[in-house]
């Protein structure tokens, strides 16, 4: 249990709960933690965000970005900022990856692809943190650094290293040059919530900023922690262009669309790699390992197709990256 629960606990009185308990609801890939609180017949979420880790004024914002547009964000009931903690509407406990299935996949995903649009079309991005070349580029560092060099031992040779920055260069570009609108950044099947009324529940939205229009499809479509044919992501990306309100998507090429769709999403799994490894070797998280090989797979699927990425996908095989990890994971 959560030393700070006492101090929890204290808040909770103070704010006039009385005969509830509390259960843990999540634990988060940082600092922050989420109880579920109980009484009687209904319940909310705490969240337990240590101010000195993890400052909660950026989710209250975000928040309040989506809440105030319509969307489905958690409404924040009661906020203590200087110990920490935050009680939040409670989406319950069905998240997108453990309710996917064959027969309600299309269904579900139209829920969560509707939801990218409204995000994209109705709120402003402008006063959030940019996506910019310096943060696209540390993303990318972190497989390098966590990947290769601290889970695998390889410290890339100067040819390597050559083709490497070539490759992040490209990767950077195209993240730059597409329309920029709001940007989740972990919008994925673990972060969405099955809900009976304004489905998907959003949820682990902090991270938000202004970045490239393709990201929060890729992060969903091409989702580190469930995979799906390429038939079907295929129709999911037409039903997004079908519903997308931009004026800068209207008539938009498919083509170009699909280039800047497959290069941010090697982009994110880049650095979704680098973050599992960094997660494990540094905070003891191991629970994100096991889906390392998928989301490595993606990066040799799509370099494989895309020439600009030909550099990456001759690297990845002369490093023998996908039988190097095959021993780990067992």
């Amino acid at each position: 249990m959560s030393n700070r629960l006492p101090q929890m606990k204290q808040w909770l009185d103070g704010l006039g709960y009385q005969d509830y308990s509390i259960e843990v609801a999540s634990a988060d890939a940082s600092f922050r933690s989420y109880w579920r609180l109980l009484q009687g017949d209904e319940s909310w979420i705490v969240m337990d965000a240590p101010p000195e880790k993890e400052p909660c004024d950026t989710f209250v914002k975000i928040a309040r970005m989506l809440t105030d547009k319509g969307l489905s964000g958690p409404r924040i009931l009661h906020e203590n900022h200087d110990e920490g903690f935050l009680l939040l509407t409670d989406f319950g406990n069905v998240s997108y990856l453990q309710a996917l299935n064959e027969d309600n996949a299309d269904s579900l995903y139209r829920d969560a692809i509707t939801e990218i649009n409204r995000m994209q079309s109705r709120i402003d991005p402008d006063d959030l943190p940019p996506y910019d070349e310096a943060l696209l580029r540390y993303e990318m560092g972190l497989f390098d650094e966590w990947f290769l060099g601290k889970l695998l031992g390889i410290q890339l040779e100067q040819d390597q290293l050559a083709i490497w920055q070539t490759t992040t260069d490209t990767l950077v570009q195209n993240a730059l040059e597409q329309p920029r609108v709001f940007v989740h950044r972990d919008y994925h099947s673990r972060n969405l919530m099955k809900i009976e009324q304004g489905n998907p529940g959003i949820i682990d939205f902090q991270d938000a900023v202004k970045g490239p229009v393709t990201y929060d499809l890729v992060s969903l479509l091409r989702d580190c922690y469930i995979d799906w044919p390429q038939a079907k992501i295929e129709q999911w990306v037409d039903e997004f262009l079908q519903g997308s309100e931009l004026e800068q998507l209207q008539g938009i090429d498919p083509g170009q669309f699909w280039h800047w769709f497959n290069l941010t999403g090697v982009q994110r799994h880049l650095k979704a790699v680098g973050i599992f490894c960094r997660l494990n070797l540094r905070d003891g998280k191991q629970q994100f390992m096991p889906d390392i090989p998928r989301t490595l797979n993606y990066i040799i699927d799509i370099s494989a197709n895309e020439p600009s990425l030909a550099g990456l996908h001759g690297l990845i095989d002369e490093l023998d990256l996908a039988e190097r990890i095959d021993p780990i994971m067992k």
